[in-house]
């Protein structure tokens, strides 16, 4: 592969002006494909979370109360066999948070467990295939959970069931477009670029709370039945249009780890080449396994911060707007709407996380002091989050930045760079089994988070849930503190040396 630049010695009137028009049309050719890659990638996680959220906005009709409703006129209210007459079997019973928090863990222990083995297949296969199916199938479930509705299904293992097979075709989807988002972006600006990108996990919890808030109240079937349909398309659009690796349509990549850049002047009246030659003659890139990945310095630490990390996140993810309406008294649409300011805020957090990682180079520093703020801004929120609409505004946007700014950090950024870490000499093929590693492991947090969530405030209320997350955040910080002692000893030393 060659790339043209501009370099008027050398060359004559109109051989000058035509490698100009090349070298300009080359560029922009690239920039329209970054460009397209990253709409599509932004678009296809938007979707992969625009799916996982409805299932917390529904649950505020799955499980009521009925004694404020006005019934239908075949259900007497005073019968003690209608006394659930709102709510939809089989979480009409009074475990029902349990239930409900049942299937949560249904789809995030699936995820978490196959997050672990989609990073090795990704690997292997072509992405755009990957994740246009991993897309299809994941709207098709999402949308088998929404028919339970109109064709009255009420088994529990049906849902548990959907829950299940939800979570494994989701796992496509992380892996994947970090891994095509990498192989288009060198490592300049990385943080920032990944950070303004990464909002596309809020945007899709925006977008699903809202959609879903639209028909909880009248058709909740149709709160899964329309992102479903709406992933199915997006997955389509993937398979149609999406170029997984530059080398696929004709662009030089940027330089993975092992290569060098050299700038070759072929002849008095001819452009330069630039090409990338091995710095290392191993042989071929192979994928790593689950062990090298593991001893990647900074993987085992950043994977079990991320375990709490998500923990907290995905607790907010699947339970807010139930807590929203248990604790202010909202109904079940407006909760839905007020759940989105946490997400207003993820989408800042993950901005201001990338930003100063790339500004100070300590992505684990940046983590610990979002984390360690994130501690008392959870117990204020506790403490003070339901007396007014402004306060709950505030708290809850405040939360979203810190919570979600140190997990998006880490799922992105952190991840790409431990995914091209010098160890690994000259092999490129790690990103996506890093990242699964990374992500797979913060998944089991999140799966164990709102199934927590679901006991604790059954059985000692939503206090207690509150201090558990606090618990979370703490533990999370303390597992960085060897990384951030080193960079701030290696920042010290620089300094020093400056």
């Amino acid at each position: 592969m060659i790339v043209t630049r501009e370099t008027p010695c050398g060359l004559k009137g109109i051989e000058w002006l035509l490698s100009k028009f090349t070298t300009q049309n080359r560029c922009n050719r690239l920039a329209w494909y970054k460009g397209g890659i990253l709409a599509l990638t932004y678009m296809s996680y938007t979707c992969y979370h625009m799916s996982r959220k409805p299932m917390s906005v529904v649950k505020n009709v799955l499980s009521r109360n009925c004694s404020g409703l006005v019934p239908p006129p075949d259900i007497n209210p005073n019968d003690t066999n209608n006394q659930n007459w709102c709510e939809w079997p089989p979480f009409d019973r009074d475990n029902a948070s349990a239930l409900l928090g049942t299937l949560d863990s249904a789809f995030l222990f699936a995820y978490a467990g196959a997050m672990f083995l989609s990073g090795f297949v990704a690997e292997r296969v072509n992405l755009r295939y990957y994740l246009a199916l991993g897309m299809i199938f994941s709207g098709i479930c999402c949308y088998l959970f929404g028919i339970a509705r109109p064709y009255e299904i009420h088994t529990l293992w049906y849902f548990i069931l959907v829950q299940i097979l939800g979570g494994i075709f989701q796992t496509s989807g992380w892996p994947g477009v970090v891994t095509v988002v990498s192989n288009w972006f060198g490592k300049g600006k990385r943080g920032l670029i990944f950070g303004i990108w990464n909002s596309h996990t809020s945007l899709g919890n925006i977008l699903g709370s809202l959609i879903a808030a639209e028909f909880v109240e009248t058709d909740w079937g149709l709160s899964f039945m329309v992102p479903g349909a709406i992933m199915g398309v997006g997955g389509f659009l993937l398979f149609l249009f999406l170029a997984p690796n530059p080398v696929d349509v004709g662009c030089l990549p940027p330089e993975p780890p092992g290569y060098r850049k050299e700038v070759i002047l072929r002849t008095e009246t001819s452009p330069m080449l630039v090409v990338n030659r091995r710095t290392s003659n191993s042989g071929e890139d192979k994928p790593i396994g689950f062990i090298g990945a593991i001893r990647i310095p900074g993987v085992l630490e950043f994977s079990l911060c991320l375990f709490f990390a998500k923990l907290v996140s995905y607790t907010f993810l699947y339970w807010l707007p139930l807590y929203i309406a248990s604790s202010a008294n909202f109904s079940a649409k407006i909760s839905a709407d007020l759940s989105t300011l946490f997400d207003i805020g993820g989408i800042i957090g993950a901005v201001t996380a990338g930003s100063l990682s790339d500004y100070t180079g300590m992505s684990a520093v940046t983590c610990a002091g979002m984390l360690s703020l994130a501690v008392p801004m959870l117990f204020l929120y506790d403490s003070f989050g339901s007396i007014n609409i402004g306060i709950t505004i505030a708290l809850l946007i405040l939360a979203g930045i810190l919570v979600n700014g140190p997990y998006a950090l880490i799922t992105t950024a952190v991840s790409a760079e431990l995914g091209t870490h010098p160890s690994l000499g000259s092999n490129s093929k790690a990103l996506a089994t890093v990242t699964a590693i990374i992500d797979g492991t913060g998944s089991i947090g999140a799966a164990v988070g709102p199934l927590l969530a679901g006991l604790v405030s059954n059985w000692a209320g939503w206090h207690n849930v509150f201090y558990m997350l606090m618990i979370s955040d703490v533990i999370a910080l303390l597992l960085l503190s060897r990384l951030v002692y080193r960079e701030l000893h290696l920042w010290n030393q620089r300094r020093r040396a400056v």
